[in-house]
């Protein structure tokens, strides 16, 4: 049997679910090795020491192979597992965020309550980003649920509401940014799942109410830090909207990079403002994509990132199952409006803020996340693939 032969069986066999999903993640985790590469020197440059740029790529590689592995179980799971699986971790993820919060971490000054260290494995995590994930699951699952009901705000509010503005109530005061994204993706689920829109305005109003609340309590009588995190978000928003004050560093040379990438680009690993751009291996990845392949380049990845949501939503309405279709979209939105609002930070439409890039950011929790969303997603998918399989028998 040649090569090509037994390559093709083995996925036939194990790679299930949708081919092009299957195409655009691998394309876009095999691409990330380029930039995470050469937006390295800046991490090398800032902590030094025995790191080196092969240690910060290596360390990619073995995230990047996790996920796969992630990626290649969670597609055999049945998607009804996922559901259930929710309901018992929103207690877990509660706990977890409480214990994030109770951390007090401080890094340069600033709230970096955002990790939770386990002393006894030494590892950290992000909560924010499994307890975003397991929430549009939940959600999912509950308007799959009441799909028969109307839904009001007393029939839903200690079901629903309570536990969506209890875990990002718990994610706001370190991470402002991710609590706003998740709410966000939130509402336009919830929407999607047939809460009429004025609920939903209301609700939003709700966040906004409440956030702002929190903000003016922490203004007059909270901590009076200068590097608390609602200053820097209320520093970050004014630069944003005066035209005429100073830039912040990082926007400046985000959108340096960009002047110097122009059309097509300096070449892979060229990149001069990787050694000088923060967080230039994750928040500010795109800027040195740019740089180094031009704008050309970065209406490619886009052009990517809007093949995946195209694929998502030919999964969710292909399924032609409620539930399925529910979960796809839960779990598949929120990737393609984290990868838009990192991109559009980078090119100065949205003000700072701390989001990378899926699948091509250097991370650990962020890219795992976004495996275990797309393995619920190829799990649907396989639904449907398996569907076909069984028809085509039957017509044979």
């Amino acid at each position: 049997m040649k090569v090509y032969e037994k390559i093709n069986l083995f996925l036939k066999k194990y790679i299930k679910g949708d081919r092009y999903l299957w195409a655009f993640i691998s394309l876009l985790a095999i691409f990330s090795f380029l930039p995470v590469y050469s937006a390295s020197t800046n991490l090398v440059t800032t902590y030094g020491g025995t790191n080196t740029v092969f240690r910060y790529l290596f360390k990619h590689a073995i995230f990047l192979l996790v996920g796969f592995f992630l990626l290649f179980f969670t597609q055999f799971i049945d998607y009804k597992y996922f559901y259930k699986m929710s309901v018992l971790f929103m207690p877990i993820i509660f706990i977890l965020l409480i214990f994030t919060m109770s951390q007090r971490k401080e890094l340069d000054g600033v709230n970096a309550s955002r990790w939770l260290h386990l002393p006894i494995l030494n590892i950290s995590f992000q909560t924010s980003s499994i307890a975003g994930l397991v929430l549009f699951i939940y959600c999912a699952r509950y308007l799959s649920q009441k799909k028969k009901e109307r839904i009001n705000l007393k029939n839903s509010f200690f079901s629903l509401w309570f536990p969506i503005f209890l875990i990002i109530g718990l994610i706001f005061p370190s991470d402002g940014s991710t609590a706003a994204i998740i709410f966000i993706s939130v509402l336009i689920l919830l929407f999607i799942g047939g809460i009429p829109l004025t609920s939903v305005i209301g609700f939003l109003f709700m966040g906004f109410l409440f956030s702002g609340i929190y903000i003016y309590y922490v203004i007059k009588w909270g901590d009076k830090k200068p590097m608390n995190r609602v200053y820097t978000w209320k520093s970050r928003i004014e630069k944003f909207l005066d035209h005429e004050s100073e830039e912040s560093y990082q926007m400046k040379q985000s959108k340096t990079a960009i002047v110097l990438g122009n059309k097509f680009g300096r070449g892979p690993g060229k990149s001069v403002l990787k050694a000088f751009l923060p967080q230039s291996s994750s928040d500010f990845i795109y800027a040195i994509i740019i740089e180094e392949y031009g704008s050309v380049g970065g209406v490619i990845l886009l052009f990517i990132y809007i093949l995946i949501l195209i694929r998502i939503m030919i999964i969710a309405t292909k399924v032609q199952n409620y539930s399925c279709s529910l979960l796809v979209l839960s779990v598949g939105f929120p990737i393609i409006n984290q990868a838009l609002i990192n991109m559009g930070i980078a090119v100065g439409l949205f003000p700072v803020t701390g989001q990378t890039l899926p699948l091509i950011s250097a991370g650990g929790t962020s890219i795992w996340v976004t495996f275990l969303s797309f393995g619920i997603i190829l799990s649907v998918s396989r639904m449907i693939y398996s569907h076909s399989k069984i028809i085509t028998h039957h017509e044979s």
